[in-house]
C-alpha cells in the first residue's frame, strides 16, 4: 500500500468523490456512484458494477481486507488512491470503520434484464414513487432475506445509488434483481407472465393472510403520503391490508413490506 497519501480535502479528486456523495444529478452526470464499506463494496463488484476507483486509509483498513478488494475490483495502480484519516473522515460515514470507498459505473437496471425462476412461482414487490432513500433500502434489506425473487421500483422519486439507500439496504441494492419502470411498463410485464397483482391498501380490502400468495405473486405498495394510484387499485386482483388494532391508520411502508414478503414465506414453506 505504498501510493502517495492524499491529506487534503480539497484534492480534486476529494472534491469530486464529495459531489458524487452528495448530488444525484452529479451521479447522473458522470454515470459514477460511491460505495462505502468492505462487505458493501464486495458485493457491489458480485452484482456486476465495474469500479473505477478504490479510496482507502492505510491507518484503518485492514492489509488482507485491501488486499482481497484489490483483487476483487481489479484494480490497477492508477486506480488505487490512499487517503489520510483526516480526508477518510470527509468521505466516509462511518469514519472509523474500515478504511474503504469505492467508486462503480452506473447501470441502467431494466425489466428485460430480470430473469425470473423457473422452477417456482416467483414472488416480486412493485414499489410506486418511493421518496424516502431509508425506506426503500430497509424494503431491500427484506426483500433479500424473504427471497423475493425481484423489485420493480416504478417512477422513482430517489435514485438507487444514493448513500443513504445503499447504507439502509446493507448493499441489498446491489444483491436483488431491481428495475425502474413506469407504472404502465412494470404492469404490462406482470400480466405477460402471469403474476397475480395484490395491492396493499385500506379500501375494500381482505387480510393478507386470507390470500394465496403461493402463486406467481406481486405485491404493490403506494408512497406513505398518498398511498396507491388509481392506476395500480384499477390493475389489481386482490386488496390486501394488514389489520390494525390500535389507534393509528397504518403502518410504515418497510414494516407492511416486511409483514407481507414473510406472509408469502409462510405459505410457501409450510415446515417453518
Amino acid at each position: 500500500m505504498g501510493l502517495e497519501l492524499i491529506t487534503s480535502t480539497q484534492n480534486p479528486k476529494i472534491k469530486d468523490l464529495t459531489l458524487l456523495l452528495e448530488k444525484s444529478k452529479e451521479r447522473r452526470q458522470k454515470g459514477l456512484f460511491a460505495v462505502e464499506g468492505i462487505r458493501e463494496i464486495t458485493n457491489c463488484a458480485a452484482g456486476g458494477f465495474t469500479a473505477s476507483a478504490l479510496f482507502y486509509c492505510p491507518d484503518i483498513i485492514d492489509p488482507k481486507d485491501f488486499e482481497e478488494l484489490q483483487h476483487t475490483l481489479h484494480l490497477e495502480q492508477r486506480g488505487l488512491f490512499a487517503v489520510a484519516p483526516n480526508v477518510y473522515q470527509k468521505i466516509a460515514y462511518r469514519s472509523t470503520t474500515e478504511g474503504a470507498v469505492a467508486l462503480f459505473k452506473t447501470k441502467e437496471r431494466k425489466l428485460e434484464d430480470i430473469a425470473l425462476p423457473g422452477n417456482k412461482a416467483p414472488l416480486v414487490l412493485v414499489l410506486e414513487s418511493v421518496e424516502k432513500p431509508g425506506n426503500l433500502g430497509a424494503i431491500l434489506r427484506t426483500a433479500d432475506a424473504a427471497g423475493v425473487d425481484a423489485v420493480i421500483i416504478c417512477d422513482p422519486l430517489t435514485d438507487l445509488y444514493n448513500p443513504n439507500l445503499i447504507r439502509a439496504s446493507i448493499s441489498g441494492v446491489f444483491t436483488l434483481p431491481i428495475a425502474t419502470a413506469t407504472s404502465q411498463e412494470a404492469a404490462q410485464w406482470l400480466k405477460e407472465r402471469h403474476f397475480q397483482i395484490l395491492t396493499a391498501q385500506l379500501q375494500d380490502s381482505k387480510p393478507y393472510y386470507d390470500i394465496d400468495m403461493t402463486l406467481a405473486t406481486a405485491i404493490v405498495f403506494g408512497t406513505e403520503a398518498d398511498g396507491l394510484s388509481d392506476f395500480w387499485r384499477e390493475q389489481s386482483n386482490a386488496k390486501i391490508l394488514i389489520p390494525m388494532l390500535g389507534k393509528l391508520d397504518s403502518l410504515n411502508v418497510s414494516v407492511s413490506a416486511a409483514v407481507l414478503c414473510y406472509e408469502a414465506v409462510r405459505q410457501r414453506n409450510k415446515n417453518l
